[in-house]
């Protein structure tokens, strides 16, 4: 249950109310929890992390490499809200069920460039410090170019962020559970 107390969406005015409606238009009517406490807690941060998201989708990576880095994240850090919505968002994106159980056990989804990519964002979560070169060699020789690193730590970044308040808040999963 959340721990943070949020109002009825539909009750929202203000600041609040426009990036609920921007939420709206871009989910096709629904406001997530994540995004209705963020919405009423912070609306100028909730909409930075919009824009935020918009400049990702633009950043050189397709759907599936981003919910694939936010799917291993979110596995990792344990939040289970980001897991529940990155399994079913990867899905959307084109992976199969296979592919997202794989993605959050670390285990290999047979597709070498996948493949690369959690290891990479998984030693990029771990290492401390500089990442080893030979992680940045693999990640390379696996098609990924510097333009797609600025984008592949821009997810990770992103995903760190509503990972750790959805932590903080035990946001309720409104999405379909992960077995």
């Amino acid at each position: 249950m959340n721990r943070i107390a949020i109002p009825a969406v539909d009750t929202a005015t203000g600041a609040t109310a426009e990036v609920y409606a921007k939420v709206r238009k871009a989910t096709g009517g629904q406001v997530p929890n994540l995004f209705a406490a963020l919405g009423h807690l912070s609306p100028g941060v909730l909409s930075a992390y919009l824009d935020a998201e918009g400049a990702l989708a633009a950043a050189g990576l397709g759907r599936k490499d981003l919910e694939t880095i936010k799917l291993a994240v979110s596995a990792q850090t344990g939040c289970e809200y980001c897991v529940a919505a990155h399994d079913m968002l990867g899905k959307l994106a084109g992976l199969s069920a296979d592919d997202t159980r794989a993605i959050r056990t670390l285990q290999p989804t047979g597709d070498d460039k996948r493949d690369s990519l959690v290891r990479f964002v998984i030693a990029t979560l771990r290492e401390r410090g500089t990442v080893p070169a030979d992680t940045l060699a693999e990640i390379r020789a696996a098609g990924y170019g510097d333009k797609q690193l600025v984008a592949i730590a821009f997810a990770i970044a992103l995903t760190v962020f509503t990972n750790t308040f959805n932590r903080i808040n035990d946001t309720d999963v409104d999405f379909p559970a992960v077995q």
